[in-house]
């Protein structure tokens, strides 16, 4: 197995690694517009794509940290990411190199003083899963199987300084204008850090396995502080496979629907009552264990949700009030789509525009059940979304649309629906968890 004897962690080291990848990117184009000539635009593009993916991949798994996990972000964007992207970036989710066992031993007496088979009874070197931040390897101490997260050296101090080199990209890619698109970038960059705070995480986590332990088949990890530092973290070891190896290998469509069910109780439970989110709802972050059970791991990444953004989000979830044309165009203000120095153009425009976006995207929600396996819902997602990146209007009207808290909340839900209609939940129940109730 390939592993990495040391990461790079300076500014000039990241940034010069980054700097090659786009070189690697530059030649790829320049490739293309050859493959224009001799072949069709779309085998040329489909060649375009795949090259692509794999140079950024390779790059981005040696940098690790927030440069590697906005890859993890992309990977779950299933609906607007070409499918090369997508099937290599969704590597970030669980497999990429893990740390030498030489480096590992070294993370551990840096924040502990003591070698991993000083503070374990037995302790495996190798690592049995490796992401973007960390890694984790399997452990005993006292008869107690456990899962041991080790932090990748430097990660947390090259979050600002890798999405300052990030910045630019994104503000071409996405038309981002104007002195407040520092909003977004500061989210960002946020959770983030949160992410390599491993006190932060512990406390997180048990705090929602607290919780929501009344849920039905749903499981959560016990976690050991004692055990656990700003940059380590040691929990139980939960049994099971990916939920995408579960969506593979499941053929019963009454599993599915109860696992489904448990994934999304859980989530609307953690959005209308504690207004807080694992913002992070990708494959790796899920497992199902032998008996059908869901087991969440993972609460680094949390989305607090506070009442000035959750009620007109909600508010336009139901379908009646997206008919209500004042209602709408107050709430799309109140969420900072609409702004006060728009032309009338623009208001025609971005009204239009998300009426037809959250008409579409909110169906869930207009009914008491929904089939999540529909590929009609998911590929009218695809299609609005390839027609939106194509329309002239959208560069030439000022892009930043939208409250800061869009960022990780529809991450969130794009994450939820992706999972969702992999695991082909046919019937899951819906409006139990609606307590939505102001609008003025």
């Amino acid at each position: 197995m390939e592993t990495i004897d040391k990461i790079p962690i300076t500014k000039i080291q990241r940034a010069t690694k980054i700097v090659q990848t786009g070189a690697k990117v530059g030649v790829n184009y320049l490739k293309y517009y050859g493959n224009k000539i001799t072949k069709n635009e779309s085998d040329a593009k489909n060649i375009l794509n795949e090259s692509n993916a794999d140079d950024i991949y390779d790059g981005l798994k040696k940098l690790k940290g927030s440069a590697l996990k906005v890859a993890q972000m992309l990977s779950m964007e299933k609906s607007i990411m070409p499918a090369a992207y997508v099937e290599k970036f969704s590597l970030s989710q669980f497999s990429v190199p893990p740390l030498s066992p030489a480096l590992v031993n070294k993370t551990f007496r840096k924040y502990f003083g003591k070698s991993p088979n000083e503070l374990y009874d037995t302790f495996d070197a190798v690592s049995v899963n490796a992401a973007s931040i960390g890694q984790v390897h399997k452990a005993e101490k006292n008869g107690q199987r456990l899962a041991v997260k080790i932090q990748y050296p430097g990660v947390a101090d090259s979050i600002s300084s890798d999405l300052a080199l990030v910045k630019p990209i994104a503000i071409r890619m996405f038309n981002i204008k104007g002195k407040d698109s520092d909003k977004y970038f500061k989210e960002v960059e946020e959770k983030l850090i949160d992410e390599t705070n491993y006190i932060l995480e512990v406390a997180q986590s048990i705090e929602i396995a607290n919780a929501c332990k009344h849920i039905n088949n749903i499981q959560f990890p016990t976690y050991y502080p004692e055990l656990s530092t700003d940059r380590i973290i040691t929990m139980e070891w939960m049994q099971g496979d990916h939920i995408g190896q579960f969506a593979k290998k499941n053929k019963d469509p009454e599993i599915a629907n109860k696992i489904g069910q448990a994934l999304w109780d859980f989530y609307m439970y953690q959005i209308h009552i504690l207004r807080k989110v694992h913002a992070d709802p990708h494959p790796g972050n899920f497992l199902v264990s032998k008996e059908q059970v869901l087991v969440a791991l993972d609460f680094g990444c949390m989305k607090e949700v506070p009442d000035e953004f959750y009620y007109p989000y909600f508010v336009l979830a139901e379908k009646e009030n997206l008919q209500n044309k004042k209602l709408f165009e107050e709430k799309l203000y109140e969420l900072e789509i609409l702004r006060k120095d728009d032309s009338p153009k623009e208001l025609v425009f971005f009204k239009e525009m998300f009426y037809e976006l959250l008409n579409l995207f909110t169906q869930p929600f207009h009914q008491e059940y929904f089939d999540f396996s529909n590929k009609e819902f998911f590929n009218n997602i695809s299609k609005m979304g390839q027609e939106f990146a194509v329309k002239t209007e959208l560069r030439k009207f000022n892009g930043n649309r939208g409250s800061k808290h869009f960022i990780y909340v529809n991450r969130t839900f794009f994450g939820l629906y992706n999972l969702m209609h992999e695991i082909k939940a046919t019937k899951i129940k819906i409006k139990s968890s609606l307590p939505v109730k102001k609008i003025a």
